[in-house]
């Protein structure tokens, strides 16, 4: 079992991170499932074990299980470096190098990008498997962790400073939020997502005339976000990039792969064809010409540089506020629920009040934070990361006879709101 492999290979490992908050894997989770084709949900809910005792609720959802990895943590330590990625000498804002001619920090493949393939790969032998009625306990069961793995590995790659091992992803960078004394990691992995939630217009707390879209809400603190989101982004601003989000460029050398394999076959071809695409090269052997984590990751590394680090942090005063003694591995804080996360800031958008030390550096202003905003880069990484995980469970569960269809599905093209 690949997933026992991978825990053999890892153990001893004693580190542990957070992306994004819980409310952020959420989010993501909820905009995957809006863009999931009706027959995913048997397939897939049965791979989760779910049981529905709402009659007004008989799918299960995928943002229950979002922040799975997190919430174990202490259980799974050997997971702890498949969060994220770090590349030898990459050194935000100064120097972006993904990976660069140095490699990758840490063992091969084992960072998320490596992650992901794994865990998909072993969804593909699962579906297999269980087509063929030759599905036995242990492979239930690994499908079962490695399909809430997939969930919560796509919300990580989709948050910067999870590519990036400058300064344990920027847990050792103290700065400030609306002058309370945080660190660079914490402003993204919830307090950015906070803020925006207290902003939303009012207009969205009302239902959206998509059934599909309140389909997927749950009565949570984040739907009137992930309405705005949809109805602004998904169906406004990204209407027409979004087939490029989900694109992923065949390697050199390769055909294509088709999804005209007859449906006993599928996941025996398809395990074969990446087999091919590695033998033949390509620029990273995790990602082939439908699932590209390396690929989708560059753009978001690049914001390190662009936006996400500040230069003044490598600058007087602020270049001695890094953490003494912080060790080169990321770090994680307690897991909070979504609704503690929002409690950080009141209704006015405020940081609510705390320790306060310094001199560290401001980022609730209107030429990080308003930026950020202005810009709506959370938004689209949270759009980004729900859409391509919804694209890889079409792939994984949907039964679609057509193989054009089911193209048209897995890329994000056919969605009916």
């Amino acid at each position: 079992m690949r997933i026992i492999t991978t825990a053999a290979l890892l153990a001893g490992c004693t580190t542990s991170v957070v992306a994004w908050g819980a409310a952020g894997h959420e989010i993501a989770a909820t905009i995957a499932q809006i863009h999931l084709h009706p027959s995913v949900f048997p397939n897939m809910c049965a791979v989760l074990n779910f049981t529905s005792t709402n009659p007004n609720e008989p799918q299960c959802h995928l943002a229950p299980v979002a922040a799975w990895a997190d919430k174990l943590r202490y259980k799974m330590r050997w997971s702890a470096p498949l969060h994220y990625v770090g590349a030898v000498g990459d050194h935000p804002s100064q120097t972006c190098a993904f990976p660069g001619t140095r490699g990758w920090e840490g063992k091969q493949n084992g960072n998320v990008l490596g992650a992901i393939r794994n865990v998909t790969t072993i969804l593909e032998d699962s579906v297999y498997y269980r087509e063929t009625g030759k599905t036995s306990a242990s492979q239930y069961d690994a499908a079962n962790e490695a399909l809430k793995f997939l969930i919560h590995f796509m919300g990580d790659l989709h948050m910067p400073l999870h590519l990036t091992g400058r300064d344990r992803g920027g847990n050792s960078n103290k700065v400030r939020f609306s002058n309370r004394q945080t660190n660079l990691h914490s402003v993204w992995d919830g307090l950015l997502i906070a803020k925006a939630l207290r902003s939303v217009p009012r207009k969205y707390s009302q239902p959206l005339p998509s059934p599909k879209i309140e389909y997927a809400l749950r009565g949570t603190i984040y739907d009137s976000y992930v309405r705005m989101i949809m109805w602004e982004g998904v169906l406004g601003k990204w209407e027409h990039d979004i087939p490029t989000w989900l694109t992923c460029p065949a390697p050199t050398g390769t055909r294509s792969v088709s999804f005209a394999f007859p449906s006993s076959f599928g996941a025996f071809w398809r395990q074969a064809q990446l087999v091919w695409n590695r033998v033949m090269g390509g620029t990273m052997d995790t990602d082939d010409d439908l699932i590209c984590p390396y690929y989708w990751a560059q753009p978001i590394h690049a914001l390190n540089c662009e936006i996400v680090w500040p230069k003044a942090l490598d600058e007087p005063p602020y270049n001695n506020t890094r953490l003494d003694g912080a060790s080169s591995e990321h770090s994680h804080h307690e897991f909070v629920s979504p609704d503690t996360e929002l409690a950080q800031v009141d209704s006015a958008g405020r940081f609510v009040a705390g320790p306060v030390g310094g001199p560290y550096l401001e980022l609730d202003t209107p030429e990080y934070s308003g930026v950020i905003s202005k810009q709506w880069i959370v938004e689209k990484l949270l759009a980004q990361a729900g859409i391509r995980l919804a694209g890889v469970l079409n792939y994984l569960f949907a039964d679609i006879e057509d193989p054009e269809e089911a193209k048209l599905w897995s890329r994000g093209l056919r969605i009916d709101f």
